[in-house]
């Protein structure tokens, strides 16, 4: 087999040669420049391959978590995390309307419809005109059998996974099928494909991806191939887009989207029907068979042999593993500059860390204690403010005996920077205070998740470190296991084993020994896993759209809209006790018509036929 070494660490996925821009959502603008005739483009290897990357290019990128960007549509980044109640972005200017209120379909802008319908069209356009091309002469590149199989595949995943990426955001959209339709033409006026629609041809695709030989590999293990797609991943997505129908949002749970018409009179959105969740649970099980032996939840011991839930959590995020089910070829930005991961979650003090990705309250009062109760339940949560001295610091109470995963995740007063040692203060008046700098986590607690802890703007330190831009893991399915078992049978043991494969991971202990009374207690167990779900994918993008297709999101616990609450960052200057006290920090709106993101005002303007989503 002739090996395209596609996806290395530097990939040049967008081309010059193909540009995207214009206002309708299946625009291609300048798809022959260069005053190639498109089938110059496919009768040359490398422009034919060229025309291929491209496709790639909406392949969201989980490790931007910044709200504000210069271009593209940003809901192909990761600001889900700020537009939830998980971070509070010291940048807020471009989300700020969307989490306060006052957006509207004419001006929402966390969208991925133009980009990846423009993507959709072409693979279409590469499906129906790629083809090989032989060797000829001493010409040493060529496309054979062998190649095409596995690019027209890459190409058929990438548009049914787009259908999905799109469906998670705005709900059933329009289907174009294998059509090249002319942007130009009233062939634009289409309707919206109902729920279920959608749904069965995302998964026949990836059935009929998985079925077929020499398309898509079982899995990868080539370095430079680990961000293709592969059928394990296939067996994700199915898992993934059969969860969403059966969840109260796309199943009936929505009543407004009941009454949701295409012109012609014909329903988008089913009635509920509960054997959906049956239909979620062989999806997820027949990914759960594949896994078997593939894919495992990422573990490192000490040199004792003893389980080391630090390092594990840590260093899954650090390089490829076999946790990872499919990562893009994208890597975390550099970590002192441009606006990176790292830059935006390192305090102003340490070599000008731009310190403004700021976790809220909610989220630090959401993880567990060490002996994996909640903070409501666990007597190990202090009843009296007070301190415990830590490598000569003092730290608050709250944040003593809490499990790994906070201490993974959330950067706090009084801790210490990794590499310069340094205590890092952030009361007014210190050196990372908003007196000090425009820069500041509004909340006084920072995100520590991901970062790379080698990093340091001076000297010889380390600058950049690559990291997988992570899309799923295993953890993730999991708990989708356990939830969906929950909504076929609440009884099923299996539940508890399935959370309790992540919290042994976490290094806390297991449901089945501290909560066994729970299982059969439905609302119970949706509950735990539910805390299980925020708490292990906190800030990864999850929390945006499972709050939404549970249909919670303005429920306590839950809600994405009112009061959000972190330290004082303005206490009086110099008064490190003043910070400790609990302050309104941001307060936000959610209405009813924020489950769904709007269909672009303009799409719907244009299009005859195009219906928008409810309350919008």
């Amino acid at each position: 087999m002739k090996t395209l070494n596609l996806f290395i660490k530097n990939l040049l996925l967008s081309c010059a040669l193909f540009v995207f821009s214009g206002c309708s959502f299946l625009d291609v603008s300048d798809e022959l420049a260069g005053n190639l005739t498109r089938e110059e483009v496919f009768n040359n290897p490398a422009y034919a391959r060229r025309w291929h990357r491209n496709i790639f290019t909406g392949i969201p990128d989980y490790s931007n978590i910044r709200v504000k960007d210069v271009s593209g549509d940003l809901g192909l980044n990761n600001p889900w995390a700020a537009l939830s109640d998980e971070l509070n972005f010291g940048d807020m200017t471009e989300a700020g309307y969307e989490v306060q209120g006052g957006f509207n379909a004419g001006n929402a802008r966390f969208h991925r419809w133009t980009t990846l319908y423009q993507l959709i069209r072409q693979a279409n356009i590469f499906l129906a005109e790629a083809h090989t091309i032989p060797q000829a002469g001493d010409q040493v590149d060529f496309i054979d059998d062998e190649e095409l199989t596995e690019l027209r595949a890459q190409a058929r995943f990438l548009r049914a996974y787009y259908y999905y990426l799109l469906f998670e955001l705005y709900g059933p959209v329009p289907l174009l099928y294998d059509k090249v339709l002319d942007p130009y033409a009233d062939e634009l006026d289409l309707p919206r494909n109902s729920v279920d629609e959608v749904v069965e041809y995302v998964c026949s695709e990836m059935q009929d991806l998985i079925d077929e030989e020499g398309g898509l590999s079982g899995i990868e293990t080539d370095q430079n191939r680990l961000a293709l797609p592969t059928k394990g991943v296939a067996y994700a997505v199915i898992a993934k887009i059969r969860i969403l129908a059966a969840s109260p949002l796309f199943n009936g749970g929505y009543s407004e989207a009941l009454q949701v018409t295409n012109t012609d009179g014909k329903r988008l959105f089913p009635d509920a029907d509960p054997q959906k969740w049956n239909l979620a649970q062989t999806a997820i099980e027949n990914f759960l068979a594949f896994a078997e032996g593939k894919y495992e939840l990422y573990k490192e011991y000490d040199k004792d042999g003893n389980y080391d839930p630090d390092q594990s959590l840590y260093n899954m995020f650090m390089a490829y593993n076999d946790e990872i089910i499919w990562a893009s070829s994208k890597t975390f930005f550099n970590a002192v500059s441009g606006w990176g991961y790292d830059y935006v979650c390192t305090p102003f003090s340490e070599r000008s860390g731009h310190q403004t990705a700021a976790v809220m309250q909610e989220l630090v009062d959401d993880f567990f204690m060490k002996d994996g109760l909640t903070i409501e339940e666990s007597p190990l949560y202090p009843t009296e403010p007070g301190f415990t001295k830590v490598e000569g610091q003092d730290i608050y109470n709250e944040w003593m005996n809490r499990e790994p995963r906070f201490y993974q995740s959330v950067f706090y007063q009084g801790k210490r920077w990794q590499v310069s040692n340094n205590p890092i203060y952030f009361y007014y008046g210190s050196a990372n205070g908003a007196d000090k700098t425009s820069n500041f986590p509004a909340t006084g607690y920072l995100l520590f998740k991901r970062e790379c802890r080698k990093l340091y703007n001076q000297g010889s330190n380390p600058k950049v470190q690559y990291r997988p831009s992570i899309i799923f893991r295993l953890a993730d399915f999991y708990l989708l296991y356990a939830e969906v078992l929950t909504e076929t049978n609440p009884n099923d043991p299996r539940i508890l084993e399935y959370i309790d494969k992540v919290r042994e991971r976490a290094g806390i202990p297991l449901l089945k020994d501290i909560k066994p009374q729970i299982l059969g207690d439905q609302e119970a167990l949706r509950e735990a896993i539910r805390r299980e779900r925020r708490v292990e994918l906190n800030t990864e993008g999850y929390r945006y759209f499972d709050v939404r297709r549970w249909m919670v999101a303005e429920q306590e616990g839950y809600r994405q809209g009112g009061d959000f609450y972190g330290m004082n960052m303005y206490g009086p200057s110099g008064d490190k006790m003043a910070f400790y006290e609990k302050v309104l920090v941001e307060t936000r709106r959610f209405e009813k018509k924020n489950y769904l993101y709007p269909i672009p005002l303009s799409q719907v303007q244009i299009s005859r036929q195009m219906v928008q989503n409810p309350l919008w």
